[in-house]
């Protein structure tokens, strides 16, 4: 029989596997991997344009005018198996080729595909179509679309013409979902095997359209070989970890989390961190600070506690006395300068995991190596984990000279630190220390408003303090801070109130 622990490993496996977010070069290896079993590359190319064909014949049935947009590689080819379809299905199809003859399977599937052919020029001609298939570069595309192709895009991005992509929407990264100079915005992109991170992060996430994955034939088992390392986030990847109390539990078995507030006139982001905290499940919540900003608390709060607090001197004899303060939430609206980052060393120096944000990251730009070597020590030592979460201007500030797509600098920057790094935005991705990196998929424009950042940063520091380890409290309170979103008009006290929503709801949906 299946014990409890080796079925959660097992349906996280499976997780993971559907859950996989593959680069360009691991949709090419899949590729391989699947001739290497057997399949030859034009089935999996006929597999693809039928796939997308389908999809195109469901979801337009009234496009009787389609214009297939083919480029030179496989790509082109899966259009040229598109074209021949719909031409079969009775529909009016023209085909715009770009560069020079395809060669390989793409050359066969255009010898068969028998429709009328044009070469894409860039000399504005007038579309006339209900329906566009781009299906020019997809993943292989490495460097700007320029010339025709481009010039094509930008006039469809003014059209009222739906387009239709073909793995990817031509231009845009399949690794890091930045545009390549210009790229078609897609009404539908239809996808083969696995989504691609490029269709999750920004802008690719709307560039894209509705996303559809179809299966093309390429084994499941190909997965075990990539080993791939990016993700999209998913309550099956972390469900069996989340703290759900059981029938003895009571508060100081859910651990006691401290959350350093502001000066007296900037209370407000540390008490939402404070509340959120309480709220997902922390036993005890205390916040820490001089007595004049614990005046204002007082007249806010009951469940939270109150510490007096005068330095990062009486922090670590806080921390030193007592094990059960186990997690220490620093940052939100506590001040850029020397006494926050004492008390961020203090807290690196004890026992207790340590969850980094806002102003707690910036008063280390320009020193950011002392923050660096402090994480490492604690590593090394044993004491706890780290978790910071920053957004794109804290993370310049802290790391300038990391470059690249959203997922490699996440990655960097986990790597510098020694730490598990969650980069908000609405595609917020979190990184473990070993590089393992999941993309977020909740949440909407509404959430960036004031305070919304000190929310997640309780939520998170309140699933460290249930025991759950960093990696798995950044993927878990990034979803379901995701799920708050309450659209127009939401500010972000409403958060917090709707967390105790969300619980249930992820209760309840097992």
């Amino acid at each position: 029989m299946m014990s409890d622990t080796d079925k959660d490993k097992k349906d996280k496996d499976g997780a993971r596997g559907r859950l996989a977010l593959l680069s360009a070069e691991e949709s090419a290896r899949a590729d391989k991997i699947a001739e290497r079993r057997g399949i030859s590359g034009f089935s999996l190319m006929r597999a693809a344009g039928a796939r997308a064909a389908e999809s195109l014949l469901r979801h337009y049935p009234h496009a009787r005018r389609v214009h297939v947009l083919c480029g030179p590689g496989n790509n082109g080819g899966d259009g040229y198996v598109v074209a021949k379809i719909l031409m079969e299905a009775g529909r009016g199809v023209r085909i715009f080729r770009l560069g020079g003859e395809p060669k390989g399977d793409a050359a066969r599937a255009a010898r068969e595909s028998e429709a009328a052919l044009s070469s894409l020029k860039d000399d504005g001609e007038e579309i006339r179509a209900d329906l566009i298939v781009d299906a020019l570069f997809g993943t292989g595309l490495t460097r700007s679309m320029e010339g025709a192709a481009a010039s094509l895009a930008r006039r469809l991005g003014g059209a009222d013409i739906p387009v239709v992509s073909l793995d990817i929407p031509s231009g845009v990264s399949a690794d890091t979902g930045e545009i390549m100079g210009e790229a078609f915005r897609a009404a539908r992109t239809v996808t083969f095997f696995r989504a691609k991170a490029g269709h999750w992060l920004m802008p690719g996430r709307v560039m894209r359209g509705a996303l559809e994955i179809a299966d093309i034939g390429i084994p499941d088992a190909a997965l075990d070989e990539i080993k791939p390392k990016t993700h999209l986030n998913d309550p099956d990847l972390w469900f069996s970890d989340f703290p759900f109390p059981e029938a003895d539990a009571h508060k100081h078995k859910r651990g006691h989390a401290l959350v350093l507030s502001g000066d007296a006139l900037h209370t407000g982001a540390s008490r939402l961190a404070a509340m959120a905290a309480l709220r997902m499940g922390a036993g005890l919540v205390s916040l820490f600070g001089k007595e004049e900003a614990l005046a204002v608390h007082a007249n806010h709060l009951t469940s939270v506690m109150l510490e007096r607090c005068a330095d990062s001197v009486a922090l670590a004899e806080m921390l030193k006395g007592d094990s059960r303060r186990n997690v220490v939430v620093l940052g939100p609206a506590a001040s850029v300068g020397v006494e926050t980052r004492d008390y961020v060393l203090a807290a690196l120096g004890s026992g207790a995991s340590v969850l980094l944000d806002a102003d707690a990251l910036t008063s280390f730009a320009g020193g950011a190596e002392v923050l660096f070597r402090a994480v490492r020590e604690k590593a090394a030592a044993g004491r706890g984990g780290v978790v910071v979460t920053p957004h794109e201007g804290e993370f310049s500030r802290l790391f300038p000279e990391v470059r690249g797509g959203k997922l490699e600098r996440a990655r960097m920057a986990a790597a510098l630190l020694g730490g598990c790094v969650v980069l908000k935005g609405l595609d917020t991705v979190v990184v473990s220390v070993e590089g393992d990196a999941v993309v977020n998929m909740t949440g909407g424009a509404y959430l960036a408003t004031a305070g919304s950042g000190d929310v997640l940063a309780g939520m998170v520091g309140g699933l460290m303090a249930q025991g759950v380890g960093c990696f798995g409290s950044g993927l878990c309170g990034v979803y379901l801070h995701g799920l708050l979103d309450g659209g127009i008009g939401m500010v972000a006290e409403d958060l917090v109130l709707g967390i105790p929503g969300v619980l249930r709801d992820l209760r309840d949906s097992r």
